[in-house]
Protein backbone atom coordinates (compact mmCIF):
# COMPACT_ATOMS: atom_id res chain seq x y z
CA UNK A 1 0.00 0.00 0.00
CA UNK A 2 1.59 3.35 -0.96
CA UNK A 3 2.16 5.95 1.51
CA UNK A 4 -0.13 8.28 0.05
CA UNK A 5 -2.98 5.81 -0.29
CA UNK A 6 -2.21 4.44 3.67
CA UNK A 7 -2.39 8.19 4.80
CA UNK A 8 -5.78 8.41 3.03
CA UNK A 9 -7.06 5.91 4.97
CA UNK A 10 -6.30 7.06 7.76
CA UNK A 11 -7.77 10.08 7.72
CA UNK A 12 -10.89 8.25 6.60
CA UNK A 13 -10.73 6.18 9.84
CA UNK A 14 -10.09 9.14 12.23
CA UNK A 15 -13.15 11.19 10.54
CA UNK A 16 -14.86 7.96 11.35
CA UNK A 17 -13.64 8.23 14.92
CA UNK A 18 -14.52 12.05 15.18
CA UNK A 19 -18.14 11.21 13.59
CA UNK A 20 -18.53 8.43 16.33
CA UNK A 21 -17.80 10.71 19.24
CA UNK A 22 -19.81 13.47 18.04
CA UNK A 23 -22.91 11.58 16.91
CA UNK A 24 -22.77 8.96 19.61
CA UNK A 25 -21.17 11.02 22.69
CA UNK A 26 -17.94 9.24 24.18
CA UNK A 27 -20.22 6.22 25.69
CA UNK A 28 -20.67 4.67 21.65
CA UNK A 29 -16.63 5.22 21.15
CA UNK A 30 -15.08 1.62 20.59
CA UNK A 31 -12.91 0.31 18.09
CA UNK A 32 -15.66 -2.01 16.68
CA UNK A 33 -18.01 1.05 16.74
CA UNK A 34 -15.52 3.03 14.43
CA UNK A 35 -14.71 0.22 12.36
CA UNK A 36 -18.62 -0.12 11.30
CA UNK A 37 -18.88 3.49 11.04
CA UNK A 38 -16.42 3.55 8.24
CA UNK A 39 -16.94 0.70 6.87
CA UNK A 40 -14.25 -2.02 7.08
CA UNK A 41 -13.63 -4.81 9.38
CA UNK A 42 -12.30 -4.45 12.75
CA UNK A 43 -8.84 -6.49 11.62
CA UNK A 44 -8.42 -3.42 9.25
CA UNK A 45 -8.90 -0.48 11.30
CA UNK A 46 -6.32 -2.24 14.15
CA UNK A 47 -4.16 -2.21 10.82
CA UNK A 48 -3.70 1.58 11.83
CA UNK A 49 -4.78 1.39 15.16
CA UNK A 50 -4.75 -1.12 17.58
CA UNK A 51 -6.07 0.14 20.55
CA UNK A 52 -8.56 2.47 21.48
CA UNK A 53 -6.43 4.58 23.21
CA UNK A 54 -4.19 4.52 19.62
CA UNK A 55 -7.07 5.78 17.90
CA UNK A 56 -7.94 8.35 20.68
CA UNK A 57 -4.00 9.74 20.76
CA UNK A 58 -4.34 10.00 16.91
CA UNK A 59 -7.72 11.68 16.90
CA UNK A 60 -6.29 14.03 19.26
CA UNK A 61 -3.00 14.73 17.51
CA UNK A 62 -4.84 15.73 14.00
CA UNK A 63 -7.12 18.09 15.74
CA UNK A 64 -4.13 20.14 17.10
CA UNK A 65 -2.21 19.61 13.70
CA UNK A 66 -5.10 21.02 12.10
CA UNK A 67 -5.29 24.06 14.75
CA UNK A 68 -2.29 24.80 14.23
CA UNK A 69 -2.38 24.58 10.68
CA UNK A 70 -4.84 27.18 10.60
CA UNK A 71 -2.80 29.25 12.53
CA UNK A 72 0.08 28.85 10.20
CA UNK A 73 -1.50 31.10 7.81
CA UNK A 74 -0.97 34.29 9.89
CA UNK A 75 1.57 32.95 12.28
CA UNK A 76 3.86 30.95 10.88
CA UNK A 77 6.64 31.22 13.20
CA UNK A 78 4.17 29.70 15.86
CA UNK A 79 6.38 27.00 16.45
CA UNK A 80 9.58 29.02 17.52
CA UNK A 81 13.03 27.77 16.78
CA UNK A 82 16.10 29.56 15.81
CA UNK A 83 15.12 33.27 14.50
CA UNK A 84 11.44 32.89 15.51
CA UNK A 85 9.75 36.18 15.48
CA UNK A 86 6.26 36.96 17.66
CA UNK A 87 3.02 35.89 15.88
CA UNK A 88 0.20 38.74 15.06
CA UNK A 89 -1.38 37.73 18.48
CA UNK A 90 -5.05 39.47 17.83
CA UNK A 91 -5.32 37.38 14.37
CA UNK A 92 -4.08 34.69 16.57
CA UNK A 93 -6.61 34.66 19.33
CA UNK A 94 -9.29 35.54 16.87
CA UNK A 95 -8.70 32.37 14.69
CA UNK A 96 -8.64 30.70 17.84
CA UNK A 97 -12.24 32.14 18.84
CA UNK A 98 -13.54 31.56 15.32
CA UNK A 99 -12.88 27.32 15.83
CA UNK A 100 -15.29 27.62 18.26
CA UNK A 101 -18.20 28.80 16.02
CA UNK A 102 -17.86 24.83 14.75
CA UNK A 103 -20.95 23.08 16.74
CA UNK A 104 -19.01 19.82 15.57
CA UNK A 105 -15.44 20.64 16.72
CA UNK A 106 -16.76 22.09 20.24
CA UNK A 107 -18.86 18.72 20.76
CA UNK A 108 -15.87 16.68 19.95
CA UNK A 109 -14.00 18.52 22.24
CA UNK A 110 -16.57 18.24 24.75
CA UNK A 111 -16.92 14.12 24.41
CA UNK A 112 -13.37 13.79 24.73
CA UNK A 113 -13.20 15.86 27.94
CA UNK A 114 -15.84 13.85 29.08
CA UNK A 115 -13.64 10.71 28.22
CA UNK A 116 -11.03 11.85 30.33
CA UNK A 117 -12.78 12.49 32.99
CA UNK A 118 -13.24 8.86 33.51
CA UNK A 119 -10.33 7.09 31.55
CA UNK A 120 -6.53 7.77 32.37
CA UNK A 121 -5.35 6.40 29.06
CA UNK A 122 -7.60 8.70 27.56
CA UNK A 123 -6.71 11.57 30.06
CA UNK A 124 -3.14 10.79 29.54
CA UNK A 125 -3.53 11.65 25.79
CA UNK A 126 -4.77 15.28 26.55
CA UNK A 127 -2.32 16.09 29.11
CA UNK A 128 0.15 15.40 26.13
CA UNK A 129 -2.32 17.32 23.77
CA UNK A 130 -2.72 20.61 26.23
CA UNK A 131 1.30 19.96 26.83
CA UNK A 132 2.31 20.31 23.46
CA UNK A 133 -0.18 23.58 23.28
CA UNK A 134 1.24 25.16 26.23
CA UNK A 135 4.83 24.97 24.92
CA UNK A 136 3.35 26.79 21.40
CA UNK A 137 1.88 29.70 23.59
CA UNK A 138 4.83 29.48 26.12
CA UNK A 139 7.07 30.52 23.54
CA UNK A 140 5.23 33.39 22.11
CA UNK A 141 4.88 34.38 25.40
CA UNK A 142 8.96 34.10 25.72
CA UNK A 143 9.27 36.17 22.61
CA UNK A 144 7.30 38.74 23.66
CA UNK A 145 8.60 38.78 27.32
CA UNK A 146 11.82 37.57 26.91
CA UNK A 147 12.54 38.60 30.69
CA UNK A 148 9.55 36.92 32.48
CA UNK A 149 10.66 33.74 34.18
CA UNK A 150 10.21 30.30 32.82
CA UNK A 151 7.35 29.47 35.58
CA UNK A 152 5.73 32.59 34.89
CA UNK A 153 5.61 32.31 31.30
CA UNK A 154 3.98 28.53 31.83
CA UNK A 155 1.33 29.65 34.19
CA UNK A 156 0.33 32.40 31.56
CA UNK A 157 0.62 29.56 28.60
CA UNK A 158 -1.58 27.32 30.75
CA UNK A 159 -4.22 30.26 32.07
CA UNK A 160 -4.15 31.39 28.35
CA UNK A 161 -5.73 27.99 26.88
CA UNK A 162 -7.93 27.88 30.37
CA UNK A 163 -9.51 31.52 28.93
CA UNK A 164 -9.97 30.32 25.41
CA UNK A 165 -10.68 26.64 25.73
CA UNK A 166 -13.22 27.58 28.76
CA UNK A 167 -14.91 30.18 27.12
CA UNK A 168 -16.72 27.52 24.15
CA UNK A 169 -18.71 26.68 26.78
CA UNK A 170 -19.89 30.08 26.93
CA UNK A 171 -19.57 30.75 23.15
CA UNK A 172 -21.03 27.58 21.89
CA UNK A 173 -24.67 27.47 23.12
CA UNK A 174 -24.08 24.87 25.66
CA UNK A 175 -23.68 27.22 28.80
CA UNK A 176 -24.38 30.18 26.84
CA UNK A 177 -24.37 32.24 23.51
CA UNK A 178 -21.96 34.47 22.22
CA UNK A 179 -22.02 38.47 22.53
CA UNK A 180 -19.50 41.24 21.30
CA UNK A 181 -19.16 42.18 24.96
CA UNK A 182 -17.80 39.32 26.21
CA UNK A 183 -15.73 38.22 22.95
CA UNK A 184 -13.31 41.58 23.06
CA UNK A 185 -12.91 40.66 26.87
CA UNK A 186 -12.02 37.62 26.42
CA UNK A 187 -9.42 38.56 23.14
CA UNK A 188 -8.55 41.00 25.75
CA UNK A 189 -7.29 39.17 28.45
CA UNK A 190 -5.69 36.41 26.37
CA UNK A 191 -3.58 39.02 25.06
CA UNK A 192 -2.50 40.68 28.07
CA UNK A 193 -1.44 36.86 29.72
CA UNK A 194 0.89 37.51 26.63
CA UNK A 195 1.81 40.52 25.96
CA UNK A 196 1.57 42.40 29.62
CA UNK A 197 4.55 42.38 31.76
CA UNK A 198 1.95 43.36 35.02
CA UNK A 199 -0.71 40.37 33.94
CA UNK A 200 0.50 38.11 37.29
CA UNK A 201 -1.67 35.95 38.90
CA UNK A 202 0.59 34.87 41.62
CA UNK A 203 0.02 35.83 45.23
CA UNK A 204 0.29 39.84 45.99
CA UNK A 205 -0.07 40.76 42.08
Amino acid sequence: MSTAKGSARRAELLDAAERTLVGGGHGALSVRAVAEAAGVRLGHLQYYFPTRDSLLEAVLDRLLRRSLDRLAEVAPGLDGGEGAEPVPLERMIELLLAEQNDPGLVRLFVELWALAARDEAVAAAVRAFYGRYADLVAEQIRLHLPGLPEADRRARAEAFIALLEGSALMRSGIAGTPSPATDALISRTAFALVRDPSASGGPGA
